[in-house]
């Protein structure tokens, strides 16, 4: 098999370009550029003298594809020379191949290959030692000041070790009752609770003493263990929103909220097992062999180190043979959970294009790996029981013998036999747990290893240690040489330099991916700049808390995404110091009073996930009413209006206008209809992450070989012509109300 990483250096037309059958992806990236996945089966020379044929499945990547030529075209294939086309594999026709995610181009200019590559999630990178979790997890579990956890902790813990004592004391009272039966009671006058009642006593005694002591420790330690759990899992869950946004592009959701569950399931066991089973099991193991080998000699102190030693070998390793199959059905389960995920948040676009089936397949597949991998774990757990059980038995076994001829020949009693007999199932429920704590803590630790790992992710945009408040004094934004990219070797900005002045409006214009909403990502800290700096009001964004920086900035985004809860709840979210009054002023300027009139619950109507419930335009104006609530002095117009029709957004706008203008904030608008824009005080012109013009709607307007002028043109021709034929529909509909009034 050769494999070939390079682009190629020519185009491929219909002349050398002839797919078989083809399945095509589409998915956007986060650079504002497409990835184009094709697998199919192509035919083409290259070179002509020595592939004839090929069988090949690619991925492409262009920000625009014409029908007769891709150009530029980059292709990552595994190519099988053949004498005849193969044809393609139903499985990689059925389902993505894998490296579409995060999207590879190599570079083969120089003679070092650098593969360039967008962000990749780090977490598979991230290396950490078991014992550093375990070491991680103790601390939570004893933490500093909380004197009534210790308390509580050290209480358990005596409750248990006086459990486990009482529980070894029940053979000897039960060996006792016995040797004490085993006498003439026809010539016997004292009757049975005189001769044996205080050992009866004493046995029932040490048996339920032992329950519930142990029981008791389960009470005391239940709310220690659960608020070491609820610090790790509120840890996890303020790590997960501090991240960056280049994190959260690349992760799947399902599968690491699956991970981070798993992982919390089996903080709580690791924590039970650390402080109460593994040292107390040790405990109970060393009491019952010191018993064993003072009371009845070194043959079976031998039998019992011997049997002790085989258990825990035979245990160890089978764990860790086991340990790869639990892994691969943690990886399974989490990709079941992301396709499940992803295929409910995709609901709509699963709908749109009929592909119920395609997403059944995928899960199917995806749960069938999970299967094997399960069948696997549970095929090796019946093995290592099976083991386990057969080196116990041969123990019992062996030590029956020996007791039954030590009673044979005198020199153990019945009751010794039955001692023996109890301490060796005494010794069989700690080596038997101790087995069953290793495998599972194993496996927990496993669970535990994502979790950890994903604490394990650095925040790279953070504060500086010596990060000052951000001062806002106007709200002038500054670009100096600032440039960026999502991807090394792909610039979005490059030396961008430009001034939004304090108190007006700037709009922000350009073809699409000219970097128009990375700016607004960059003025918001979202991702730090390649080179260069932007100041706000004289500050160096990087020099200020993101804290106070961030709450001075307001934005729409291009895509509104709610929460699933009330109207009321979302809109409230802007400000929750807001009052009620206050949310139903922004509920009034933004146009929403009357659709919420209409609504069997008004306020209190559930948008659904992502607001499903409602339409693009209606959340957009949910997202406007939450950041007037928010009040903040810079104002960012990610295509705030895009959704809207032109009724609507010509009077969301105006009070827009109105409100702003009179507190003199600072506002940037990002639209591709101009027309919404043409009141700014300042306008900037982008292409190819450059800033070719700027100034006003007349001036560049009056440019005629100027961009804007061009886009403007373009629009006005657009709308004339939609003009037209609405005239020419209303022309058509007063020709047939004539033609049928004659009628």
């Amino acid at each position: 098999m050769l494999t070939l990483k390079k682009p190629l250096l020519f185009p491929l037309k219909p002349s050398n370009f002839s797919p078989s059958s083809s399945n095509l992806l589409i998915s956007k990236n986060y650079s504002h550029s497409y990835s184009y996945s094709i697998r199919c089966q192509y035919s083409f020379t290259y070179p002509p003298s020595s592939l004839h044929s090929s069988s090949i499945t690619n991925q492409y990547t262009s920000n625009n594809l014409p029908s007769h030529q891709f150009n530029p075209l980059y292709l990552t294939s595994n190519i099988h020379t053949s004498s005849t086309p193969k044809s393609p594999d139903p499985s990689r026709v059925s389902t993505p191949p894998n490296n579409l995610n995060p999207l590879i181009i190599t570079d083969t200019s120089s003679d070092n290959n650098k593969t360039i590559s967008s962000k990749e999630p780090v977490i598979d990178k991230i290396k950490i030692s078991q014992w550093k979790i375990i070491f991680q997890l103790l601390t939570k579990l004893w933490p500093k000041k909380d004197y009534l956890s210790k308390f509580k902790i050290t209480f358990a813990f005596a409750l248990l070790i006086s459990s486990k004592v009482l529980n070894v004391q029940v053979p000897f009272y039960l060996k006792s009752i016995i040797d004490s039966m085993n006498i003439d009671w026809i010539s016997q006058v004292s009757p049975v609770s005189t001769v044996i009642g205080s050992a009866i006593f004493a046995y029932g005694a040490a048996k339920f003493g032992s329950v519930l002591l142990s029981e008791l420790r389960n009470a005391v330690f239940a709310r220690v263990a659960q608020n070491a759990i609820k610090r790790v899992a509120t840890d996890t869950f303020r790590h997960l929103l501090n991240l960056d946004l280049s994190f959260q592009l690349f992760r799947q959701t399902g599968g690491l909220i699956k991970a981070i569950d798993r992982g919390i399931k089996g903080i709580a066991y690791i924590l039970t097992a650390m402080v109460f089973h593994i040292l107390p099991t040790s405990f109970e193991i060393a009491m019952v062999c010191s018993i064993i080998t003072y009371n009845y000699g070194s043959v079976f102190g031998g039998v019992t180190f011997l049997t002790i030693l085989f258990y825990a070998y035979f245990t160890i390793k089978t764990t860790i043979w086991r340990a790869r199959f639990r892994t691969q059905m943690n990886k399974a389960d989490q990709t079941v959970a992301s396709i499940a995920t992803d295929s409910l948040l995709n609901y709509d676009a699963v709908k749109y294009f009929n592909n119920e089936s395609y997403q059944c397949l995928k899960y199917n597949a995806a749960f069938k790996k999970y299967n094997e991998s399960m069948i696997d774990v549970q095929t090796s757990l019946a093995f290592m029981n099976s083991g386990q059980s057969l080196i116990f038995t041969t123990a019992v076994t062996t030590m029956m013998y020996v007791a039954c001829n030590g009673i044979a020949n005198g020199s153990l009693t019945v009751g010794d036999l039955v001692l023996i007999n109890q301490l060796a199932f005494q010794l069989s429920g700690p080596l038997v747990f101790f087995g069953t704590v290793y495998r599972d803590l194993k496996q927990s630790l496993l669970d535990m290893d994502t979790l950890y790992k994903f604490l394990k992710v650095p925040v790279e945009i953070k504060d500086k240690p010596d990060a000052k408040m951000f001062q806002y004094k106007g709200g002038e934004i500054k670009f100096e040489n600032v440039s960026f990219s999502y991807t090394p070797g792909i610039p979005i900005l490059k030396n961008a330099n430009f001034t939004i002045p304090p108190g007006k409006k700037v709009a922000l214009v350009g073809p699409s991916g000219s970097g128009k909403s990375t700016i607004v990502k960059l003025i918001f800290r979202f991702y730090d700049v390649d080179s260069g700096r932007i100041l706000i009001d004289g500050q160096d964004i990087k020099d200020v808390s993101l804290e106070s920086l961030r709450r001075a900035i307001g934005v729409v985004p291009q895509d509104t995404l709610l929460f699933n809860d009330t109207i009321y709840q979302n809109i409230h979210y802007g400000d929750f110091t807001a009052s009620y009054q206050d949310v139903s002023k922004a509920i009034m300027d933004v146009k929403l009073d009357r659709l919420i009139y209409e609504l069997p619950d008004g306020l209190n109507t559930v948008v659904g996930e992502r607001g499903l419930m409602l339409s693009a335009g209606e959340k957009q104006r949910i997202s406007i009413a939450r950041l007037l609530l928010k009040k903040a002095p810079i104002i960012c117009f990610d295509e705030a209006t895009s959704s809207l029709d032109t009724q609507n957004e010509q009077s969301i706008l105006r009070v827009i206008r109105n409100i702003y203008r009179e507190k003199n904030n600072t506002q940037i608008a990002i639209a591709h209809k101009l027309k919404t824009i043409s009141d700014s005080d300042k306008i900037i012109v982008l292409e190819k992450g450059q800033v070719i013009e700027r100034g006003k709607h007349k001036d560049l307007l009056n440019n005629k070989k100027s961009l804007y002028s061009e886009l403007w043109n373009i629009q006005e021709n657009l709308d004339m012509e939609e003009q037209s034929l609405k005239d020419d529909e209303t022309r058509l509909n007063q020709w047939k109300e004539r033609i049928k009034d004659r009628l």
